[in-house]
């Protein structure tokens, strides 16, 4: 909107019109500054906004700080810190008052450390410490982590928080060390060497929370940069909030954003684990009853071949076939002797049918000289007078031969009268 013109023609600013063309020159006339000096009338309301008047020893210059851009602030900035801002020129219209929009805000002190930092990251980084080829992968399941840290600080207690959570059976060692100032870095070399040296971790986890760029320097020192790259146990580096990036993490095998996140980064979720062992083990169950069944169902195929080619059973089978032959033979036995029997007793019959016994059930006699036995089949064989003995069918009797006949005689002669003599 253009100003208004009065009757002579002149052009009439209002003090709000003013000040916004002037903001407007100022904030398009003049990029990004950095303005370095002293910190005071520092206020802190309530919005979370900060509001500063920055000055040396000749001028000064008020300064505003929203929150947006302060909270990413490593440190707490007081009256008389000496500070270096990178910052917008403008006006504050309300008041007509010259400022500075500040978007960020570190102590003077960290240009000449952050200058030293570049170089000797350059230096480092030509020598190939930095390398991702070298990076060694991590353990999925570590028997042992060690920690390098502050045993008081909240670095440790959020990795331990975190632990306990996601595997409470990881075992952990803690080497304590400081963690700022100028004994620090000494002790995190001589921690990372006794760790080596003990070997009875499988990694370590170096850590501390935020601070400026001159708390975190300890982990930007050589000596500890060197002392990581050179450590034989795989080590993850875990430094500050996530915008601190130290040389210790680029040396590290591997960089978390904070220690919490290093801790979730090395510890298994045993809810996961569990869930991936349950199914795992559902999966051997199934496999396992699928191979007895299979050699169940093998073996009876081999028992049943077995029990069909058994010696035992072919045993069985050829007694079953001798108590059937033996069955057999005694009643072929049976029906032989069965039938020579009847053909005994038929020849018996016929036998005794021409048998002298039976000749002598119908009368005769079988007469033998008594003297020699001799069987008599003509009366001319014996004398008159000579004894004789004759076999009846029931009996013998022995007699004196009377008188004898032959067939020439035509009648009985008379018979020989004793001799009383």
């Amino acid at each position: 909107m253009d100003a208004p013109i009065d009757a002579a023609g002149r052009v009439i600013y209002t003090p709000s019109r003013l000040n916004q063309e002037v903001r407007l020159l100022l904030e398009t006339a003049l990029p990004a500054l950095w303005v370095e000096g002293e910190i005071s009338n520092l206020a802190r309301p309530s919005s979370g906004h900060l509001y500063f008047t920055l000055k040396d020893r000749d001028a000064q210059v008020r300064c505003a700080f929203f929150k947006g851009k302060a909270v990413g602030l490593h440190h707490r900035p007081e009256n008389g810190d000496h500070v270096r801002v990178r910052a917008k020129v403008s006006l504050y219209p309300a008041r007509g008052e010259f400022q500075l929009i500040v978007e960020h805000l570190e102590d003077a002190g960290e240009g000449a450390l952050q200058r030293a930092l570049e170089a000797l990251k350059a230096k480092l980084q030509a020598e190939g410490l930095f390398d991702p080829a070298r990076k060694r992968p991590l353990s999925r399941l570590p028997r042992r982590i060690g920690v390098i840290t502050s045993p008081t600080g909240a670095a440790i207690r959020d990795v331990l928080t975190v632990l306990r959570r996601r595997f409470p059976a990881l075992p952990v060692r803690i080497y304590p060390v400081p963690v700022q100032g100028d004994a620090a870095a000494p002790a995190i070399v001589e921690a990372l060497v006794a760790a080596a040296r003990r070997r009875d971790v499988d990694v370590l986890l170096l850590t501390r929370g935020g601070g400026s760029l001159e708390d975190l320097w300890p982990f930007n020192d050589e000596r500890v940069v060197r002392a990581v790259h050179a450590c034989p146990i795989p080590v993850v580096s875990a430094v500050g909030h996530e915008v601190d990036v130290t040389l210790s993490d680029l040396a590290a095998d591997q960089r978390a954003a904070t220690p919490s996140a290093a801790a979730e980064l090395l510890s298994p979720d045993s809810a996961e684990w569990v869930e991936r062992l349950t199914a795992h083990r559902r999966r051997i169950t199934d496999a396992v009853r699928r191979l007895i069944r299979q050699r169940r169902d093998g073996l009876g195929a081999l028992t049943r071949r077995l029990t069909a080619q058994h010696p035992g059973r072919r045993l069985k089978e050829r007694a079953q076939r001798l108590d059937e032959l033996e069955q057999r033979l005694v009643r072929a036995c049976r029906d032989n002797l069965a039938g020579r029997r009847r053909t005994l007793e038929g020849l018996a019959r016929a036998l005794h049918a021409v048998s002298p016994l039976a000749t002598l059930e119908r009368g005769y006699a079988v007469v033998q000289r008594e003297r020699d036995g001799t069987l008599l089949r003509d009366a001319v064989a014996v004398e008159v007078g000579e004894t004789v003995r004759a076999t009846l069918a029931r009996g013998k009797i022995v007699a004196r031969v009377e008188s004898r006949h032959t067939e020439e005689t035509d009648a009985l002669q008379p018979p020989v009268e004793p001799n009383d003599d």
